[in-house]
């Protein structure tokens, strides 16, 4: 009998579609602006319509198959995606001058990478000639056997295969991570909440920002009223996201849902973050690591230790819902021993309904609303 309910929340809650514009954008912007590596400055703007938006994000993630290829290979967190993409890149347009500036590329890639590395890299780049190819990232990583954040330490091969260096900053997350994630949130959450969601300014300033303009995958009512009759049935309830609090608590209060959970058990990735910095070491705790999970079920006052140390598959695994859209949920609920169903109204729509059955889900359902059918 299923006690406790866990829903993501893009994909299965919230589309994810401004999500991922803002995660393309993020890459053009760290290639394009001045404030990064400067490649055409005179193009970079932050005022776009939605036709530039989708054009960018088409010419970024090849027309979402960058997108649809990590999701698949059990990696989740937009951010992760934007730093492998832009990092890629950077290593592809180091490549074409490797040979007059190989010190330099050796001092860059074996240090952390600030603001000011950056602008070193832009007066370099600056000098040559230079092309983008964002179709070479797929060719380059699709032939390796790597899985979720293990995917970063592709980065280092690359860097060994290329320059012959070994042990490069690419490979974790370092300062370059933060600096791609904090352009990300300026995109998303724009110049009015970006002090208050990140505790830091803006680089570049301008950004409106997409949370107005949240997409339910469901009427709002419907989806409140599954949480309602759950609640009735005595079923407790959480949320398990990589979304930072601001762009989960907000939209959540706005369409009327946040109100129908106990915030205690409503985990984002500001928890994770903190997390990731108390045990130290790079220990990576997003999905597909159950984490996220195991806080969300046990609460945020919960010592994140003793979940990270969590006996696993759990002993009440089958009265445990986890509710997601992608493989990195799915991976998590097997690992912790739960149920799991699979919406298909993430990136790969219809088309996520084989790889669901091929790990063997227990329920999928088209949109959230029919979890009902469950109960």
């Amino acid at each position: 009998m299923i006690r406790t309910v866990l829903f993501d929340v893009d994909g299965v809650l919230l589309s994810e579609e401004r999500y991922f514009d803002a995660s393309g954008l993020t890459v053009w912007e760290m290639i394009h602006s001045s404030h990064y590596l400067g490649l055409e400055p005179d193009q970079f703007k932050t005022n776009l319509t939605d036709e530039e938006i989708n054009r960018i994000r088409a010419e970024v993630f090849n027309h979402d198959e960058v997108l649809r290829f990590l999701k698949s290979r059990g990696l989740n967190a937009n951010w992760d995606m934007i730093y492998l993409t832009f990092s890629y890149q950077l290593l592809h347009l180091l490549a074409q001058i490797k040979e007059p500036e190989a010190a330099h590329i050796k001092e860059w890639l074996t240090h952390e990478m600030d603001l000011d590395v950056l602008a070193e890299i832009r007066q370099v780049l600056s000098k040559y000639p230079l092309a983008l190819d964002f179709s070479a990232f797929l060719a380059d990583f699709k032939g390796r056997t790597e899985t979720k954040q293990a995917l970063l330490k592709v980065l280092d091969e690359l860097a060994f295969e290329k320059f012959g260096i070994e042990g490069t900053v690419l490979g974790r997350k370092g300062t370059l991570w933060s600096i791609c994630e904090h352009a990300s949130q300026e995109w998303y959450v724009g110049d009015q909440h970006i002090l208050s969601s990140t505790g830091r300014p803006s680089v570049q300033t301008g950004k409106k920002g997409f949370l107005e303009e949240e997409i339910p995958l469901a009427a709002p009512e419907e989806i409140g009223a599954l949480f309602q009759h759950l609640s009735e049935k005595g079923i407790q309830l959480g949320v398990g996201t990589g979304r930072p609090q601001l762009e989960t608590f907000g939209p959540f209060k706005a369409l009327g849902w946040l109100e129908l959970f106990d915030e205690n058990h409503i985990v984002t990735a500001d928890e994770v973050l903190k997390a990731e910095q108390e045990l130290g070491a790079g220990v990576p705790l997003a999905k597909p690591n159950p984490f996220t999970y195991l806080l969300a079920l046990k609460g945020k006052q919960a010592n994140v230790r003793t979940c990270t140390t969590a006996e696993l598959p759990l002993s009440d695994g089958d009265e445990i819902l986890i509710v997601g859209d992608s493989l990195a949920d799915l991976l998590a609920a097997r690992k912790m021993g739960c149920v799991f169903a699979g919406i298909l109204t993430g990136l790969s729509g219809k088309e996520a309904r084989a790889e669901f059955e091929a790990h063997g889900a227990d329920y999928i359902f088209e949109n959230v609303t029919e979890l009902k059918n469950i109960f």
